[in-house]
């Protein structure tokens, strides 16, 4: 095994997901083809266990870069309303037309639930002070910002639902913040 293609297995080990290399012909394509509907296959099972448990899954993880940065990822999958899986990434990696890119913001875990007279925002930012949390609101998106001793947080959220912006509430304990806001 050649030290270009041992690297591509370790990677691959590392990742445990999907492997699509188009750069090694047309089998490369069909079996990156067959490893993504491997993948989406598994994903489908995943949200049928999810759905049979009535609970949430999650995968998070984390890296070091070479300049020292720490990169932050991960996912929740739970079901929603009818369901329908619901995913939501946070983390600070965003990707670029270079590669992706470990960012100084990052996206904290929102789950959103349409309550009966109510939508409830519960976002997840662990070591965010409570005096250094914004919350704002601008027609139908919320947009939050917060930050702590070594971490900043913001997140653009769409609201689907109406709702009053006079009655907003929200209170924040243990890096658990919650926003409720009644609807109209």
């Amino acid at each position: 095994m050649t030290k270009e293609t041992n690297d591509k297995k370790e990677t691959r080990d590392k990742r445990k997901g999907i492997d699509i290399d188009i750069g090694g012909g047309l089998n490369t394509i069909f079996g990156g083809i067959n490893s993504l509907l491997d993948f989406a296959s598994n994903i489908a099972d995943q949200v049928k266990k999810i759905e049979d448990e009535g609970g949430t899954k999650s995968h998070t993880g984390t890296f070091k870069t070479k300049s020292g940065a720490t990169g932050v990822y991960g996912f929740n999958v739970r079901v929603g309303i009818g369901g329908e899986p619901v995913v939501n990434k946070f983390g600070n990696i965003t990707h670029t037309d270079d590669g992706p890119v470990v960012e100084e913001v990052r996206e904290p875990l929102v789950d959103t639930f349409d309550e009966k007279g109510e939508i409830l925002l519960v976002v997840e930012i662990p070591g965010a002070d409570e005096d250094k949390i914004k919350i704002e609101i601008e027609g139908d998106i919320l947009n939050l910002t917060a930050e702590g001793k070594d971490r900043k947080y913001a997140k653009e959220i769409l609201l689907k639902s109406a709702f009053k912006k006079e009655g907003m509430k929200h209170t924040f304990k243990n890096g658990v913040l919650e926003i409720h806001l009644p609807k109209n």
